[in-house]
C-alpha cells in the first residue's frame, strides 16, 4: 500500500499531481505481493519476480475489462477522409457520438450492413482459381486503401439534423417519405449518422454527414502503459485503484499457484473462490453508489408521465 509522498502545498499547485492517491502503481502491487505472499512458510515460497510481474499485468488487464474504471474518451474532428485510426491502447469501443453547438452528444449508431473488404479484382487467376501467392504482394490489398464498398458507404448522405430546422421545414423534409418506412430498422431511424469498424485495419469508418463534426469516442483500455524508451511495459505508470487492491492480489496469487505443479487442489480452489469474491467486492465499490442519489432517482421514477 502507498502513503502520501508530497506536502499539501505541492499537491494543491496548479501543476500538482492531483487525485493519484486513490491509485497504486503496478510496481507497488508487485512489491507488496512479494513481501506478503513470497517467502519461507508462506503460500509462495519460491517464485520469480518475473512470474509475479506477468500475473500482475494479466490481472490488471482482466480487471480493466469489466471491473475497473478503464474507460477513456477521445475528442477529435472527423477528417474529410471519414476514417479514424483506433487509439494505441484500444480494446473495444463503448460509445461513439458527435458534439453539436450546444455541447450535446448525439449518439452515432453502428451499421452491420457494410464493411471494407480487400479488393482482389486484379489478382492472377490460375486454372485452379485465384493465385494466393499474389495476395501478399499486390498493392490493391493494402489495408490503407479503401474498397469500393467502403467508398460507397462514405458517400451516404442522410437527412438534415431535425434539431436545427423548424417544424415547417421538417414537415417538408420528411413528409414525402410517409408510408415508405414500414419495417425500418430502429438503429437506422435517426439522423445522427452511422459508422462501422474495420477490425483488420484498426480503423473507424463514418458516413459523410459526420465529416467535420467533433467526435467523442469512449473506449475500453486494458490499463497497461508502455514505455517507448525501454520498449516494454511501464509498471510505475500503470495504476490500480485502491478499492481493487485486494482483488488484484488474489488474481496474482491464483495465477502463480495455478502454474505450479505441486499446489494442493484444496488451496487452489479456496484461492479461486477468494478471487471471485474480491473481484465482486471491487466491482461493487467502484460502482460508486450513493444512497441519497439513488433515492432521488427512485423519487423521479415514481412520477406518472402523461402522454
Amino acid at each position: 500500500m502507498s502513503t502520501l509522498t508530497t506536502t499539501a502545498k505541492t499537491y494543491y499547485l496548479s501543476n500538482g499531481d492531483h487525485g493519484n492517491y486513490r491509485n497504486l502503481s503496478l510496481s507497488d502491487i508487485v512489491d507488496s505481493f512479494s513481501a506478503t505472499y513470497v517467502g519461507k512458510d508462506k503460500l509462495c515460497e519460491k517464485v520469480d519476480m518475473s512470474d509475479i510481474s506477468f500475473h500482475a499485468i494479466r490481472g490488471l488487464q482482466e480487471l480493466s475489462y469489466d471491473t475497473l474504471r478503464s474507460t477513456k474518451d477521445w475528442e477529435v474532428v472527423v477528417p474529410s477522409t471519414l476514417v479514424l485510426v483506433m487509439p494505441d491502447d484500444y480494446v473495444n469501443y463503448i460509445k461513439l457520438s458527435w458534439s453539436d453547438s450546444n455541447g450535446t452528444q448525439r449518439i452515432i449508431y453502428p451499421t452491420s450492413k457494410t464493411s471494407n473488404p480487400l479488393d482482389i479484382n486484379h489478382t492472377i487467376e490460375t486454372s485452379g482459381g485465384i493465385d494466393t501467392s499474389a495476395l501478399q504482394e499486390h498493392e490493391d490489398l493494402s489495408t490503407d486503401e479503401e474498397s469500393t464498398t467502403s467508398s460507397n458507404f462514405q458517400l451516404l448522405e442522410t437527412t438534415l439534423d431535425t434539431a436545427s430546422i423548424d417544424a415547417h421545414s421538417a414537415n417538408s423534409e420528411y413528409g414525402n417519405v410517409m408510408g415508405r418506412r414500414y419495417g425500418i430498422d430502429p438503429q437506422h431511424a435517426q439522423v445522427n449518422g452511422s459508422f462501422f469498424v474495420d477490425e483488420s485495419a484498426g480503423k473507424f469508418h463514418f458516413s459523410s454527414n459526420i465529416s467535420g463534426k467533433t467526435l467523442v469516442l469512449s473506449y475500453v483500455s486494458d490499463g497497461i502503459v508502455t514505455n517507448s524508451t525501454h520498449n516494454g511495459i511501464d509498471l510505475d505508470s500503470s495504476y490500480v485503484p485502491k478499492l481493487a487492491e485486494e482483488a488484484i492480489y488474489k488474481h496474482i496469487l491464483y495465477g502463480v499457484l495455478s502454474a505450479r505443479k505441486d499446489t494442493q487442489p484444496g488451496i487452489l480452489q479456496m484461492i479461486k473462490k477468494e478471487r471471485f469474491a474480491e473481484t465482486r467486492k471491487a466491482k461493487l465499490r467502484l460502482s460508486n453508489l450513493k444512497s441519497e442519489e439513488l433515492t432521488q432517482i427512485l423519487r423521479g421514477a415514481s412520477k406518472h408521465i402523461k402522454h
